[in-house]
């Protein structure tokens, strides 16, 4: 194609760059949005929590779209399990006569990071929901200056180039994947500190006798929680909107700019930092379920352990997980996991 006058100018003036980076960011987000609700489940799982927590009754009296969508995808994939129970599971045969008070074995209540799941992953659901018409809009729309109207054969002088929607959006999108990563980052510490694990070995490490020359010789997934933990800081670090941050340039006629273009990087960024959370975080949970018995997963969850383990092998000893850890997180946010899982 020969562009003709002004036309290359037309085709980088406007929001072109910074739409469609915060359109493939957003992609990838809903992608992130699923698989942390299979986090929870799994996580939910290996804990063999309660099911009750996810029950559509607290949720659709707090009616966030969002909120009641995650937690009735939590439900769904926990459908089958074996390990899953319901609080009344948890509480066991209850007092009997003349007992006024029962100390129970774990508690009913899971932490914050399982139990408030739907309403973090949540937010990010509905922050998807709204932004998407915004990048709609945007990516349907002449950002170009001036705008020429052939019929009236007049000329507009306008500031269509203005990336506002665009950085609103994608500060509040990077903002929202960021908090799901903090929850997803506080589910792997729950599996590998055993004061929280309900019995699970300390960092996931390999089961093995006490009289293994092995033993405590490995350190399993310390290293992988920690560089969750990173990767989580990083990406908390890029929520501040950047639209705060406009400068004057070109001697003031540019004297207020959306800083759009940042804004995208920064979710995009974002959401691959935070992808990377998620593979960690499920290759710990496939850790954890070998440990305890993949065989009693439920359907759905048992799907996405097979699936992972022809990606990464059961961790018996330390080896370099790096490149096994980014090899799951592309599967992530291309959508293969949730394809395959959601295949049958």
């Amino acid at each position: 194609m020969e562009l003709q006058a002004k036309e290359g100018l037309a085709l980088v003036n406007g929001t072109s760059f910074m739409s469609a980076y915060l359109t493939l960011a957003f992609a990838e987000a809903r992608e992130l949005a699923w698989c942390a609700e299979l986090c929870t489940a799994m996580a939910a799982e290996v804990r063999e929590s309660s099911k009750d927590q996810f029950t559509a009754f607290p949720h659709i009296n707090k009616p966030h779209p969002g909120q009641i969508t995650s937690a009735e995808n939590i439900r769904q994939i926990l459908e089958g399990s074996a390990l899953i129970g319901a609080d009344a599971d948890l509480r066991g045969g209850g007092m009997g006569e003349g007992v006024s008070y029962l100390e129970l074995e774990r508690g009913i209540q899971d932490p914050y990071s399982i139990r408030c799941a739907p309403h973090v992953i949540g937010v990010l659901r509905d922050t998807l929901q709204w932004s998407e018409q915004w990048i709609t809009n945007e990516i349907n729309s002449s950002n170009d200056n001036p705008l020429f109207d052939a019929e009236s054969s007049t000329v507009h002088n306008s500031g269509n180039f203005y990336g506002g929607h665009v950085a609103q959006a994608a500060s509040a999108l990077a903002a929202a994947v960021a908090s799901v990563g903090d929850l997803l980052d506080r589910q792997v510490q729950l599996l590998v500190d055993p004061k929280f694990s309900l019995g699970l070995p300390a960092n996931l490490i390999a089961p093995v006798k006490a009289t293994d020359p092995t033993a405590g010789l490995h350190h399993g997934f310390k290293g992988a929680q920690i560089a969750a933990s990173a990767l989580t800081a990083e990406a908390l670090h890029l929520t501040m909107p950047v639209s705060s941050f406009s400068r004057s340039t070109e001697a003031h006629n540019q004297d207020k700019v959306s800083m759009g273009t940042i804004a995208a990087r920064h979710a995009r960024t974002a959401v691959h930092l935070i992808s990377e959370v998620t593979a960690i975080h499920l290759v710990a949970l496939c850790q954890a379920a070998d440990i305890i018995g993949a065989d009693k997963l439920g359907p759905q969850t048992a799907r996405a352990y097979s699936y992972l383990r022809s990606v990464v092998p059961f961790v018996q000893e330390d080896r370099p997980l790096d490149e096994e850890f980014q090899q799951t997180a592309k599967l992530l946010i291309d959508g293969s996991l949730r394809r395959h899982v959601m295949a049958s």
